[in-house]
């Protein structure tokens, strides 16, 4: 997704509408899990929150197309410095936010964790822009539908939970939409691929950690800070950077990628704790589904006869899954 799950006590909920399980051994927040008790205007107000979120999240493509002319590893060199300004400012205000930042630099492989957490959101953030900003919008939006049904796959191989049949199926149901796509069209979508890929494999490294979300995040962006400060100043040496270069439209536009990081970050932390999992679970989609309407009616992207059959192919196989995850929630109550 273009957004990131970094919202401070639920990194491991966010798993769990993705398709992977919550380890073992974890108290649950009441207010994600068992909200029925919480008044009716708070859980109004969490879907409100959740479904604003995923619609910015399925708009912001519109933030980042007026940027094309920059380079991308630029855009997402911006992104982890301006990020990392908003989220060291959200630490401030989170009870032992610091501290925790400051533990995950003590361990040599909390670092290496971190470390490979932040270059796989790196590469998932990259491959977003590149893909908006080259004419493959409609691409993200596959991979993005995609992230569910890759997380239940990288549960299954990475860290050996068990899927029932009917996910096996809607696997194979999105597997087959997807080589279609590689049959008729002739080429790999590899950005959706690599999004879906590198997204899911971020949400594995989360999974495992031992640090707080916003930490976390915190932490995996501090490692990289220097390398994107660094690219950043060698750009404005080397005289191709775009501060100073540009009009100052887009100077706003660029020094604003921390803010559209945070908006919908917050909106999700927001709604996380005041509804259910299987309600974010659904609004999810509306930030692929944005993309997909941004590419074909704003953007004007081909969508041929065959992409539409491999995008039914893998909605139906999202309808499937959804669902049994649905009923096996109520059949557990």
């Amino acid at each position: 997704m273009p957004g990131d799950p970094v919202v401070d006590g639920i990194r491991w909920e966010v798993l769990v509408f993705q398709g992977i399980e919550p380890r073992q051994g974890i108290p649950e927040d009441p207010h994600v899990t068992s909200p029925s008790g919480a008044p009716e205007h708070r859980e109004r107000l969490g879907a409100l929150a959740a479904g604003t979120c995923y619609v910015l999240w399925g708009l912001v493509p519109l933030y980042w197309k007026p940027l094309a002319s920059v380079n991308a590893v630029e855009l997402i060199a911006h992104r982890h410095v301006w990020s990392l300004a908003i989220l060291l400012m959200l630490l401030l205000g989170l009870e032992g936010g610091l501290v925790e930042v400051g533990q995950a630099f003590r361990s040599w492989r909390s670092m290496g964790r971190s470390l490979l957490g932040a270059v796989l959101l790196t590469t998932n953030w990259l491959a977003y822009v590149w893909g908006v900003n080259s004419g493959h919008v409609i691409d993200t939006s596959l991979g993005y539908f995609l992230v569910p049904l890759c997380s239940v796959l990288a549960g299954r191989f990475l860290l050996h939970e068990h899927l029932r049949p009917i996910q096996w199926l809607a696997v194979a149901i999105a597997a087959s939409g997807v080589l279609l796509l590689i049959v008729r069209v002739g080429t790999l979508p590899w950005v959706a691929l690599v999004l879906a890929g590198s997204w899911s494999a971020y949400s594995v490294m989360r999974k495992r950690a031992t640090t707080g979300a916003i930490p976390g995040l915190a932490v995996e962006t501090l490692l990289l800070s220097p390398l994107a400060v660094g690219f950043l100043l060698w750009r404005q040496q080397d005289g191709t950077g775009a501060l100073g270069r540009v009009d100052l439209r887009m100077h706003l536009w660029i020094l604003s990628a921390g803010v559209v990081t945070a908006v919908p970050l917050m909106l999700f932390a927001y709604a996380a704790r005041r509804i259910r999992l299987s309600t974010l679970g659904i609004l999810q989609y509306l930030a692929p589904t944005g993309q997909l309407i941004l590419g074909i009616w704003v953007y004007g992207e081909p969508f041929s006869s065959t992409r539409m059959v491999s995008f039914a192919l893998i909605w139906a196989a999202l309808i499937l899954y959804t669902a049994e995850n649905l009923l096996q929630a109520r059949a557990a109550k």
